[in-house]
């Protein structure tokens, strides 16, 4: 079971310059492994209540309990994000943050590449994230603070190597980013992509430059993730890339 303190802070201040995270009730897409699992169980240790989509619920690690739902969500069904969002406020009556990490990568180049795996990464990696956006956006006005945090990838920022299709649903991915920033920032939800290179996890490509130990851990980018989520309204950060080795970014 999920313990919390059991006070329903939602909208107040926790210490100085944070957001009290008993009460707040946050969605996590991709939350069965790697990056998802690893935010869920750090935002379980502050005290939130998760809801938590998967295709397979079943291989989330946390059990429903009356701090937590897990939900069946596919990125790939233009209805799931709905039904998820309607879930989740059914168990808890509201929504104050959403987390979109669910993605998806697939080899496509400039010579060679399926189209239909550039299709499937714009849907996970692009769409899903804006459908979500609208079904959880009534809740997240309502909390008055709600959170958006946006997973995207370095190679969102800047292309050196690997699947330029990939790169290209996350720079899309960022286009949503910035555009939910400026178009909700008057309903006091706050948008932040955060954007790794590298991470020890299953989807993390092959290379000889570096070892699963020299990249960024999925446990570092949850205390990434957490520290966002607790910013007040007067500390927005819109992006934060992460480097695990040095290269010159804006």
């Amino acid at each position: 079971m999920i313990e919390t303190n059991g006070t329903d802070g939602a909208n107040a201040q926790f210490g100085p310059g944070r957001l009290d995270p008993n009460g707040r009730v946050i969605m996590l897409s991709g939350a069965n492994r790697g990056i998802g699992a690893a935010i869920a169980r750090r935002l379980v240790d502050a005290g939130y209540r998760l809801s938590l989509g998967a295709r397979s619920p079943a291989g989330i690690e946390r059990n429903n309990d009356d701090n937590c739902l897990c939900q069946a969500f596919d990125a790939l069904d233009p209805e799931s994000p709905q039904a998820w969002a309607d879930a989740t406020v059914a168990k808890f009556g509201r929504i104050d943050g959403l987390v979109n990490n669910a993605g998806v990568a697939a080899a496509f180049g400039f010579d060679d590449g399926d189209e239909a795996d550039l299709d499937r990464m714009l849907e996970v990696n692009l769409k899903a994230p804006y459908r979500l956006i609208r079904a959880a956006l009534p809740h997240l006005r309502a909390a008055g603070t709600g959170r958006i945090v946006n997973i995207t990838s370095l190679a969102g920022m800047r292309y050196k190597r690997g699947s330029a299709g990939y790169a290209m649903s996350k720079f899309a991915a960022m286009g949503l980013n910035s555009a939910a920033r400026s178009s909700l920032w008057d309903d006091g939800i706050r948008v932040t992509a955060v954007a790794p290179g590298p991470v020890n996890t299953d989807m993390m490509p092959q290379s000889d430059a570096w070892t699963r130990d020299d990249v960024t851990q999925p446990e570092t980018i949850a205390d990434i993730v957490a520290l966002v989520l607790a910013m007040p309204n007067n500390a927005s950060v819109a992006a934060i890339p992460i480097n695990a080795v040095f290269e010159p970014l804006p």
